[in-house]
């Protein structure tokens, strides 16, 4: 029996360590909304969300909008709840 933390070690599906720090990037149209939208499914998953590491950058032609946020992940799952509540949104293009 190992006396190891399974939240400090990482596991056989992942190498982060968790809880940890982790950016998402989040790309859609530069449509009014699209920043409300991210914050309110962050919001959702994140009860410490900071908009003080919030980062939205408008492309060169400002037809779309990257944004950038750095999430304390707590697990795989955590991360994958987020990133399946991004994903479905229509207002969201991408999320990395």
């Amino acid at each position: 029996m190992s006396n190891k933390d399974p939240l400090k070690e990482p596991s056989e599906e992942t190498l982060l360590v968790f809880p940890c720090k982790f950016p998402i990037k989040i790309m859609g149209k530069n449509q009014l909304g699209f920043h409300q939208e991210v914050i309110e499914i962050l919001k959702k998953h994140l009860d410490d969300f900071d908009t003080t590491e919030f980062n939205e950058v408008e492309s060169k032609q400002k037809n779309y909008c990257s944004i950038t946020v750095i999430v304390n992940a707590t697990s795989q799952e955590h991360l994958d709840g987020i990133y399946i509540d991004l994903s479905a949104s229509e207002w969201v293009k991408v999320a990395l």
